[in-house]
C-alpha cells in the first residue's frame, strides 16, 4: 500500500513541478501558471468527500488501481495538449484520479494497520516520498526532452496500478470487504471541523510553496532551474521524513503535542524561508517541510478517531478537501505575485500555521481504537440477527 500510494501521489508533485516548465515553454504568467494548480486541487476537492462517503457505505477495492491509471494519464496528456483550456481539464482528470485514491486506500490501510501511529507513518510516507520524487521524476523527463516529453510520465500510474491491485489481493477479505470490522463510538463534529481548519491553514502554505517555492529559491539565490527543483525536492523529501517521525513521536508523547509544536515550527519555518536570502534558504525549506509533514499522518488519524463511524468520509476531508483548499489559494496567491512580487505573495502565508495553532488549542486527544469497541456486522446481515 505504501509504495502504490508513492506512485498516486507522484502527480500531485508532478503539477507544482511543471509549473516553471509551463511559465518558461509557454510563458504562462503566475496567475496563469497557479491556475493550473487549481485546477488540479478544485474538482479533488469536491469529489473526495464524496469517495469517502461512499467507502464507507461499500468496499470498493477496484477502485484503487483505476484511479492510479486515471491520475497518471491526466498528468502525462498536460505537456502535450498545447492551449491553455484542454491542459486545465486533463490535470483536473489527474486530480480526479488522486481523489478517488485516497479515501478508500486510508480505509484499506487503516484496517490493516488498527490504528497504529506507526503503521500508518508507512502508509502516509509512501505518498510523501511520491511527492519528493515528483520534481526529480519531471526534471528527468522534461528539463531533457521539454514538455512534449511528458507522456513518459505515465510509467509510475501503470507500476501504481499493479502494485495496488497486487496489496489488495495480499490484504485479504478481511481487510478490503464491507465485512470488515466497524467501530463503535460517537462522532465529535465539533472537533473535527476544528481540527479540518487546521489543516486547511497547513493546506494553503504546503500548496503555495509547492507552485512557487522553486521559483522563490531561484529570485534569492540566483540560480537556475535545477536550484529551484533542488528546493522543491528538499520541500517533499524532508517531509517524508518528517511522516515517519510524526509516528514515532506521537506514540511517545502524544499526538495533539506533536501536531500543535509542529504548527508553531512552521510559523517560524516559513518566516525564513520567505525573507532570508542567499543558500540558507535551503535550511528553512527543510524545517518548513519538517513543520508541515510530522503532523501529516496524525492528522489522519485523529480525523478518523473523531469520527469513528465515518472513517471514510474523515479521510476524504482531512485528505481531500481541506487539503485541496491549498489550491483554492493558489490564484490569488499568483495574482498578488503578478501585481507585486513573488515575496509579497508569500508573506501572507507566515500568519497560516498561527491560525492553524490556535484552531487546536482545547482540543482533547480523541479515543484511539484499541480502546474502542468494534463490532462485526453479521455476514447473514440484518436477517441473521
Amino acid at each position: 500500500m505504501s509504495l502504490g500510494h508513492a506512485c498516486v501521489d507522484v502527480y500531485q508533485g508532478a503539477v507544482a513541478a511543471l509549473v516553471p516548465y509551463f511559465v518558461a515553454e509557454r510563458a504562462y504568467s503566475y496567475a496563469a501558471a497557479s491556475g493550473v494548480v487549481l485546477a488540479a486541487s478544485l474538482l479533488s476537492s469536491l469529489v473526495q468527500p464524496l469517495f469517502g462517503v461512499l467507502t464507507d457505505r461499500w468496499a470498493m477495492p477496484w477502485l484503487l488501481p483505476l484511479s492510479a491509471l486515471t491520475a497518471g494519464a491526466g498528468v502525462a496528456l498536460s505537456g502535450v495538449t498545447g492551449s491553455y483550456a484542454p491542459t486545465l481539464a486533463v490535470v483536473a482528470v489527474s486530480g480526479v484520479g488522486v481523489a478517488a485514491y485516497h479515501p478508500e486506500a486510508a480505509r484499506v490501510a487503516r484496517a490493516v494497520a488498527w490504528g497504529r501511529h506507526t503503521a500508518m507513518g508507512w502508509f502516509s510516507f509512501g505518498g510523501n516520498a511520491g511527492f519528493a520524487l515528483a520534481p526529480l521524476l519531471v526534471f528527468a523527463v522534461v528539463a531533457t526532452g521539454g514538455l512534449g516529453a511528458s507522456p513518459l510520465l505515465a510509467v509510475p500510474a501503470v507500476v501504481g496500478a499493479a502494485l495496488c491491485a497486487a496489496a489488495v489481493r495480499k490484504a485479504g477479505a478481511g481487510a478490503v470487504s464491507a465485512g470488515s470490522p466497524v467501530a463503535v463510538g460517537r462522532d465529535d463534529w465539533a472537533s473535527f471541523l476544528r481540527l479540518s481548519g487546521a489543516v486547511a491553514c497547513r493546506s494553503v502554505v504546503f500548496v503555495g510553496l509547492s507552485a512557487f517555492v522553486s521559483l522563490h529559491v531561484r529570485e534569492r539565490t540566483g540560480g537556475g532551474v535545477a536550484a529551484g527543483t533542488a528546493a522543491l525536492f528538499v520541500l517533499y523529501a524532508g517531509g517524508a521524513v518528517g511522516t515517519l517521525a510524526g509516528g514515532r513521536l506521537a506514540e511517545r508523547y502524544g499526538r495533539l503535542v506533536v501536531v500543535r509544536r509542529s504548527y508553531a515550527l512552521t510559523v517560524l519555518a516559513v518566516a525564513g524561508l520567505v525573507l532570508v536570502p542567499g543558500p540558507a534558504v535551503y535550511l528553512f525549506v527543510a524545517l518548513t517541510s519538517a513543520g508541515l509533514y510530522v503532523p501529516f499522518s496524525l492528522h489522519i488519524t485523529l480525523g478518523q478517531d473523531c469520527l469513528p463511524r465515518r472513517a471514510g468520509t474523515a479521510s476524504g476531508v482531512t485528505l481531500g478537501l481541506t487539503v485541496s483548499v491549498g489550491g483554492l489559494a493558489a490564484p490569488a496567491l499568483g495574482a498578488l505575485a503578478d501585481a507585486m512580487s513573488l515575496r509579497a505573495a508569500l508573506l501572507p502565508l507566515i500568519a497560516l500555521p498561527a491560525l492553524g495553532r490556535l484552531l487546536l488549542c482545547g482540543l482533547r486527544e480523541p479515543a484511539s481504537p484499541d480502546h474502542t469497541v468494534v463490532e462485526r456486522p453479521d455476514p447473514r446481515g440484518p436477517a441473521g440477527r
